[in-house]
């Protein structure tokens, strides 16, 4: 897994070379150790391979044990941040690289009142949890 990825406040690379759907799902299977367990939403935008990568996010979450994953299929960065707050969800991931080139993916992920939560952070959960 390539570290560079893991950035201030998001995760992005090149996708399928530097981000792939391998590479999220482990993502996934770290979050709930910093997150929780109890709800989460997953979002996608518009990018190439995005749908791809949501589908990794939510099968991550689900294989360790997240008890309401709520998929909101296409969506924008602003409407998942609202709807972790108006759903009462412990986080949120979208799946997005915002702004950048259109060859780049990754993930923006959020806490409880869509906190965010930094790239940096979660690899060093993912090193802690082993994925």
């Amino acid at each position: 897994m390539n570290e560079n990825i893991f950035k201030a406040y998001d995760i992005r690379g090149i996708y399928p070379t530097e981000i792939d759907e391998e590479v999220v799902e482990k993502i996934g299977n770290s979050l709930p150790e910093r997150i929780g367990k109890n709800r989460i939403i997953v979002g996608f935008d518009a990018r190439n391979g995005s749908k791809s990568l949501s589908e990794s996010m939510v099968s991550g979450l689900k294989k360790v044990g997240v008890r309401e994953v709520i998929e909101i299929g296409l969506s924008t960065t602003p409407m998942l941040y609202f709807l972790v707050g108006k759903l009462d969800a412990e986080g949120g991931v979208m799946i997005t690289a915002s702004h950048n080139p259109p060859e780049f993916n990754g993930c923006k992920v959020v806490e409880k009142n869509a906190i965010p939560v930094s790239g940096t952070e979660i690899l060093s959960l993912i090193k802690k949890t082993g994925e």
